[in-house]
């Protein structure tokens, strides 16, 4: 083997390439679509629609890479998808400058929640099959989405799961991209992939002088900065503990979040965080065996994302191209570790698996309240459930004639547990 070739699977693993352009096709094309919307609700032209695309390609680019050398573990940034939807009803009557106004003072208050750490802190106290339910919750549509998928578009996503399949058996760390091949071949031999339909066109920087409103900031600016930090940095937080890159410091990765979306809001970068569902691709063991070496999958991501940024005018066309089953059968295959990892830390402390089993339902239902995701309402759902059931006073131990006609199944229930003077889950 040449030095050029072991240089290349050093920096270039096929498996980490992959994982890093899965979670950006996955991370574009399901929500490219909402942020041109978001963009013109606000009244952007052709110009200023290449324009957000180059700011947050770029942003979500430098902060991949940067952050994943930096800390050695595969950080991957994403622009706010919830807050995108929240923009194209929000943003309805304002005028750019003032969106960008809006933009900013979000990304002002991200930044001020990573200098003083009080986000960490609070991550810091939620117990771990919590933060592991609510990301198996985040993440069960996709699972549940490749099966459902097969409904209307059977032959590309059963292509995508049998190939799948067979990659695992055999060659497992190239699995996902055996079955990425296997998607596009029988999507282009059945027509739904139509490469003729993309155009290449380079994106422009469109500077908007920023201009403050307090109407907008109560409107916008604030239900932003409260979506984006509920909606997508704490489950992007749960993502990285529950991959078991605890190690790495919250506090500078939302700081540096913050910082770099200041610098490029006005040009369109509305929102930027932790991406949840997209860095669950290249945290699990699909994107590199070696723990150590996943990092690379965040490098190849923040480089994906560059490329999309710099030719922020063919998004549009790409999407037209690729079919929506390719995409969703991609990422249900891509993340099968990550659930079935996350499951079994929720469900493994008997003392939280209650809260952790509530966390993840509450979180897989998908509720939208008061403009904040279900990520946010899990977690609190399952928070409440401690406190009220660990929380009540012990009583007193059942006689030993009773104690011996409880099954083994109710002895590791919570209320069981609750029961006794001497609960080791305390």
């Amino acid at each position: 083997m040449s030095e050029i070739d072991r240089t290349l699977r050093r920096i270039a693993p096929a498996s980490a390439v992959v994982a890093g352009l899965i979670a950006v096709l996955v991370g574009v094309v399901s929500s490219a679509a909402i942020v041109f919307t978001a963009a013109k609700a606000a009244g952007a032209g052709p110009r200023e629609l290449g324009s957000w695309m180059l700011a947050l390609g770029v942003g979500m680019g430098v902060t991949c890479v940067g952050l994943s050398l930096r800390y050695r573990a595969p950080v991957v940034t994403a622009w706010s998808t919830p807050g995108a939807a929240l923009l194209a009803s929000g943003l309805d009557g304002v005028t750019m400058p003032q969106a960008v106004g809006a933009f900013l003072i979000s990304a002002v208050l991200i930044l001020l929640s990573g200098l003083t750490g009080w986000f960490e802190r609070v991550m810091g106290r939620i117990p771990v099959p919590l933060a592991a339910g609510l990301l198996a919750g985040v993440l069960v549509r996709f699972g549940t989405g490749l099966f459902s998928s097969m409904d209307g578009h059977f032959t590309v996503v059963f292509a995508i799961f049998v190939v799948y399949l067979a990659g695992r058996r055999l060659l497992p760390r190239y699995a996902i991209f055996g079955a990425l091949a296997a998607g596009v071949a029988v999507a282009a031999a059945q027509g739904s992939l139509q490469p003729g339909r993309i155009r290449f066109a380079f994106a422009e920087p469109v500077f908007t002088a920023p201009a403050f409103s307090w109407q907008v900031t109560v409107s916008v600016a604030l239900p932003l900065f409260v979506v984006t930090m509920a909606s997508q940095n704490l489950p992007g937080v749960a993502v990285l503990r529950g991959d078991g890159y605890g190690r790495v410091p919250v506090s500078p990765l939302i700081s540096w979040t913050g910082v770099t979306n200041v610098l490029l809001a006005p040009f369109g970068c509305f929102g930027l965080n932790l991406a949840a569902i997209t860095a669950a691709i290249c945290t699990g063991p699909q994107a590199h065996e070696d723990r150590s070496r996943r990092y690379l999958a965040g490098v190849w991501a923040g480089l994906f994302y560059l490329c999309v940024g710099v030719f922020g005018g063919t998004v549009s066309s790409l999407l037209a191209a690729m079919p929506t089953a390719l995409i969703v059968g991609i990422a249900g295959v891509g993340l099968l570790g990550t659930i079935g990892n996350s499951l079994s830390a929720a469900l493994s402390d008997d003392g939280f698996r209650e809260a952790a089993v509530i966390t993840f339902l509450a979180t897989a239902s998908g509720v939208t309240l008061l403009g904040v995701g279900s990520a946010f309402w899990g977690l609190l759902a399952g928070a409440l459930t401690i406190a009220v059931t660990r929380g009540r006073r012990p009583r007193r131990p059942l006689p030993p004639a009773v104690q011996s006609d409880v099954t083994s199944s109710e002895a590791s229930s919570p209320e069981y547990s609750n029961m006794s003077t001497a609960s080791p889950s305390r």
